[in-house]
C-alpha cells in the first residue's frame, strides 16, 4: 500500500468533476508550462483514435473556449477536457516539486486521481472517461439533469421523499448548505418549484448527464466489464474516495468500484473533514474554476487550513497557479529543483524515488555542468570527408557589439541600460510573456514560474549572444534569478575582458 494512508498527512490534491474547466486559465497555463502540452498530446493520440478528433484543437485552438461551449459538443468532449485539465495541473505541480500526501477526486475527478496516483495510464484514463460517457448515453428512455440546492443533505432527502420518485436521488453532498440532486428533468422541475416555495435556492449544474443516480444502474455491469480489461497498476500515491469514504486498497477491483460510482453519492464534505482530521492543512485543487477550493474554504472556516486553486484566474485576470506555486514554495511544500525535465529522459528501470534521492544530492552539480557545457558549446559546421580541411581551423574571434561601443576601452564596459533592454526582450520572446512583466527585480522562478531547466536554456542563449566565456566553478544558477542580476552578470563579464575574445 502507498505510504501515509492514514497518518502524517499534510497536503492533499483535489481533482474536480462536473464544471471543473476554465478555458482561459488552461490557455495561460499552456503558454507557461510545458507539462500542459505534454499531457494533451497524449490525450490527442487517444481521442484521435476513438473519435477522429484532437481534444487540443477543441480546447487549445485559436479561439477561447469555455465549458458551456464544450457541453454543446459531443458528450465526451467536456468530460475529457475536465480530465485533461486536472491531470495537466497535477503534472505542473509535481514538476515544481509538490509531493502530495493524498489525492482525492470529486465524481469524475476520482478517475483523474486514480490516474495521477498511478493505477491507470494517462491513455487508459481517456478510455475510461470516454466509456463512462458512452454507456450512460446508451441508457434509453432516461434523460435527466443535475440541480444544486442551497440546503443540507438531510433536508433535501426529506424533500425527495415527498416526491416519491425512485429515480430522484442526492448526487453530491458538497457542504452543509449545498446538496446536488440528480434525476429526470420533469421531476426536477417539480423539486425546484417546491424548493422555491420554501425559499431554498436552486441552480442547474453544467453536466452532460445526471450522474450518481439509481437510474444508471443498468450501465454498471457493462462499464465494469470494460474497465476490467484494462491494466490496473499499483498505486504510487494514496487516493481517498469521497464516494467510498475510505482509501483505495491494493486488493480493490477498481473496475467494480468505478462502476458503482454511477449510483452512489459523492460525500465530499465528509471527505474533506476526514482528511482535515487526519492532518491535512493544505488542499490544492488541480483543475479549473476553483469550485472545490471554495468548498474547502467554507468547510474548514476558522481553522488553519489553506485551500489553493490552480487553473482559475483571479480578480486581475492572473493565473492562480502562479500564486499557488509561490505559496507552496514559501511553505516548504514545493521544491522545483528536485524534479527537472531531465527526469523524463531516464529509462523506465529507474524509479521516481531513486531519481529524487539522486537529484536531492547531485542536482545542483548536474545543472551547473549543463550551464558550463552549454556556455562553451559551439556547434561545428557540417563538412564531408572529401572537403574537410586538413590544417587546423583558424582561431575564431567573437566580438561583442556592446563592448565595441565602449569607446574601445575595456575598462569602460558596456551600457547597462542596453543590456537590460536586450535581455528583457530575449526573455519575453522565449517565454511568450509581455516585456513589461520583466521588471528588474521580478523573481524568474518564484513569481514567473520559469523552472531551472528553462533558465539553463535561456542562460545559454545569453552566453551565445554576448560571446561569454565558460562559467567559473563557483557559479550558481540560483544567484541569478532576476533580470537585474543577469544584467549585472553580463555587464561585469564583458567589462572584465578585452573586446575580442578568442574561443
Amino acid at each position: 500500500m502507498p505510504e501515509n494512508t492514514s497518518t502524517e498527512l499534510r497536503t492533499a490534491i483535489l481533482f474536480p468533476g462536473q464544471g471543473g474547466f476554465d478555458g482561459e486559465a488552461l490557455r495561460l497555463a499552456h503558454a507557461r508550462h510545458p507539462q500542459v502540452r505534454q499531457v494533451f498530446e497524449r490525450l490527442d493520440a487517444e481521442t484521435t483514435t476513438l473519435f477522429s478528433r484532437r481534444i487540443s484543437d477543441l480546447v487549445l485552438g485559436p479561439e477561447q473556449v469555455e465549458l458551456r461551449r464544450l457541453l454543446a459538443e459531443d458528450p465526451w468532449v467536456s468530460q475529457v477536457a475536465i480530465y485533461g485539465a486536472g491531470l495537466a495541473a497535477y503534472e505542473v505541480l509535481t514538476a515544481q516539486g509538490v509531493r502530495p500526501d493524498v489525492l482525492t477526486g470529486h465524481s469524475l475527478g476520482e478517475i483523474t486521481a486514480l490516474v495521477a496516483g498511478g493505477a491507470f495510464s494517462v491513455e487508459d484514463g481517456v478510455r475510461i472517461v470516454a466509456q463512462r460517457v458512452a454507456v450512460i448515453a446508451r441508457q434509453s428512455g432516461f434523460e435527466g439533469r443535475m440541480v444544486a440546492l442551497s440546503a443540507g443533505a438531510a433536508k433535501v432527502r426529506r424533500l425527495l421523499e415527498l416526491l416519491e420518485d425512485p429515480q430522484l436521488a442526492v448526487a453530491t453532498e458538497n457542504h452543509d448548505e449545498q446538496t446536488v440532486v440528480s434525476g429526470p428533468g420533469e421531476v426536477l422541475d417539480r423539486l425546484v418549484a417546491i424548493a422555491g416555495e420554501l425559499r431554498i435556492g436552486a441552480v442547474e449544474i453544467d453536466a452532460a448527464f445526471p450522474f450518481h443516480s439509481p437510474a444508471l444502474a443498468p450501465a454498471v455491469p457493462e462499464f465494469a466489464a470494460y474497465v476490467g480489461k484494462l491494466d490496473q497498476l499499483p498505486l504510487r500515491r494514496p487516493v481517498y474516495s469521497p464516494i467510498l469514504q475510505r482509501h483505495y486498497e491494493p486488493g480493490d477491483a477498481l473496475s467494480d468500484l468505478l462502476a458503482e460510482h454511477f449510483v452512489k453519492p459523492v460525500r465530499f464534505a465528509s471527505a474533506v473533514r476526514h482528511l482535515q482530521e487526519s492532518g491535512v492543512t493544505t488542499f490544492v485543487e488541480a483543475g479549473g474554476r476553483a469550485a472545490l477550493t471554495k468548498l474547502v474554504t467554507r468547510l474548514t472556516k476558522g481553522s488553519d487550513v489553506r485551500s489553493l486553486a490552480t487553473l482559475a484566474t483571479d480578480d486581475d485576470a492572473l493565473l492562480t497557479l502562479d500564486a499557488t506555486l509561490r505559496t507552496l514554495r514559501l511553505a516548504g511544500l514545493a521544491d522545483p529543483g528536485r524534479v527537472p525535465v531531465l527526469a523524463e529522459l531516464l529509462p523506465e528501470s529507474v524509479s521516481a524515488e531513486l531519481f529524487e534521492a539522486y537529484w536531492s544530492e547531485h542536482g545542483d552539480a548536474v545543472l551547473q555542468r549543463i550551464v558550463d557545457d552549454l556556455a562553451a558549446f559551439r556547434p561545428q559546421p557540417a563538412t564531408s570527408a572529401a572537403t574537410a580541411p586538413v590544417a587546423a581551423p583558424a582561431t575564431t574571434v567573437v566580438t561583442s557589439s556592446l563592448a565595441d561601443e565602449a569607446s574601445g576601452s575595456a575598462a569602460a564596459g558596456p551600457d547597462r541600460a542596453e543590456v537590460f533592454a536586450e535581455l528583457r526582450s530575449l526573455y519575453a520572446e522565449a517565454l511568450e510573456y509581455p516585456e513589461e512583466v520583466f521588471e528588474g527585480g521580478v523573481q524568474l522562478e518564484a513569481e514567473l514560474g520559469v523552472d531551472s531547466v528553462k533558465q539553463v536554456e535561456l542562460l545559454s542563449r545569453v552566453s551565445q549572444r554576448y560571446g561569454l566565456p565558460p562559467r567559473e566553478s563557483g557559479f550558481r544558477l540560483s544567484d541569478y534569478n532576476t533580470i537585474d542580476r543577469l544584467v549585472d552578470f553580463v555587464v561585469t563579464a564583458l567589462a572584465g575582458r578585452p573586446t575580442g575574445v578568442t574561443v
